[in-house]
């Protein structure tokens, strides 16, 4: 159980009767036999597509709470992937006759985005577990119902009929929502060729339709050259990209949970709310994991570690870019510089920090999790001092009123 007697902390660690296992947050274990009395400790879990919230309760205290953030960049690393692979095999072997895919997936295939999201869930709990006895998980799950969302109206049979009932393609679709008019010049262009236009880059965006939009080929090709904008209301629709994760996630992540630990229960956003509410906390990701946990008035010494999920290796070994010469520049750099690499948390100038860049000179980008930059980069590694090596998480310390 956590302690606030610092001074009791310091004669264990010099008197050898305790070591530190975890420097942030601050975690050490005794290296003698004592008594396994605990208090009963409820973990909330708020479930999320691009945060997490986590709360470890007493009926009386806050012994742990954070904000995780995760990670949003593989589906365009991914799509950068393919990309490349497609050019380079079209370079080798253009004419290659189709194969045969007979690939399955296994039972329970998530793809690569949502799979990352539900292990990084199913990771930092397991962190909570390894420095606190945790008696009890309460996760909230949602799920959205999305052609409601679009259409308040729907009901019975229309939900199996869908918006793009009776056309033959997304092409067609879009085209008649449009009235096939172009929608940048209105027809004045008197072009009768009429393309579909992506307004988010297809590689990210995808072919959706409320990502599609019609235009006359001659405002296609100037957009594309740099001579024609497109009006400021032409923005993408609504994206239910956070929606459909917590739709597929949801059950995937709540059954390898109970598959690991016993005491696992689920509550709802809107049991969520309104404790919240009745309460009177402020919206945030760890209050609602406050409340999920069932302790809502358990007191805080407003402590909150945030964390942030990052890639743990860039295998691409060029960069995309062909430099003049054909010459291709490689995009991976040496494993350490001056000693020190990408992800290290270092000390400069009383304050923690995490390193972004490095350069052979010896220059490094060092910032908070939030992104914000010291001395625009220019930092001497002579300055810093290592506080702890790279992980894939990485945590900051901060505190907040409530």
């Amino acid at each position: 159980m956590p302690t606030e007697n610092h001074a009791k902390v310091r004669i264990l660690l010099k008197n050898k009767k305790a070591k530190v296992i975890k420097r942030c947050p601050f975690t050490i274990q005794l290296l003698y036999e004592s008594t396994n009395y605990t208090q009963d400790v409820s973990l909330g879990v708020d479930a999320g597509s691009k945060h997490i919230g986590l709360s470890v309760t007493t009926k009386d205290e806050v012994l742990f709470e954070s904000d995780v953030e995760l990670r949003n960049d593989i589906v365009d690393l991914l799509s950068t992937r393919r990309q490349n692979r497609r050019i380079r095999r079209n370079h080798k072997t253009r004419y290659r006759k189709a194969r045969f895919d007979n690939r399955k997936r296994k039972d329970g295939w998530l793809v690569p985005s949502v799979q990352n999201k539900v292990d990084t869930h199913l990771t930092v709990i397991r962190r909570v577990h390894e420095i606190l006895p945790i008696t009890r998980i309460i996760v909230e799950i949602a799920s959205f119902d999305i052609q409601k969302i679009k259409n308040p109206t729907i009901s019975g049979t229309d939900y199996q009929q869908g918006e793009q009932l009776d056309f033959w393609n997304v092409r067609e679709y879009v085209l008649f929502r449009d009235d096939h008019t172009c929608q940048c010049c209105k027809g004045k262009s008197k072009d009768k060729i009429l393309n579909v236009h992506h307004i988010e880059s297809r590689k990210t965006g995808g072919d959706a339709p409320n990502n599609l939009i019609t235009l006359c080929e001659t405002c296609h090709i100037g957009y594309h050259k740099g001579t024609v904008k497109l009006p400021k209301t032409i923005k993408r629709g609504m994206s239910f990209r956070d929606a459909a994760f917590m739709g597929i996630m949801r059950w995937a992540f709540y059954n390898k949970l109970k598959e690991k630990y016993s005491n696992v229960s689920l509550t709802y956003g809107y049991i969520t709310k309104n404790t919240r509410i009745e309460n009177g906390l402020p919206k945030d990701h760890y209050i609602d994991a406050r409340c999920i946990s069932g302790n809502p008035k358990a007191v805080s010494d407003g402590t909150v570690y945030y964390q942030k999920k990052v890639r743990c290796h860039n295998r691409q070994i060029h960069k995309n870019t062909i430099l003049k010469g054909g010459i291709r520049k490689r995009n991976q750099a040496d494993y350490k510089i001056k000693g020190y690499r990408l992800f290290d948390t270092v000390r400069y100038k009383g304050n923690i920090y995490t390193i972004f860049g490095r350069r052979n000179s010896g220059f490094f980008d060092i910032r908070t999790l939030d992104g914000t930059k010291v001395n625009k980069g220019s930092v001497n590694y002579k300055k810093l001092q290592l506080i702890q090596p790279n992980s894939n998480y990485l945590i900051e310390f901060r505190k907040h009123t409530v």
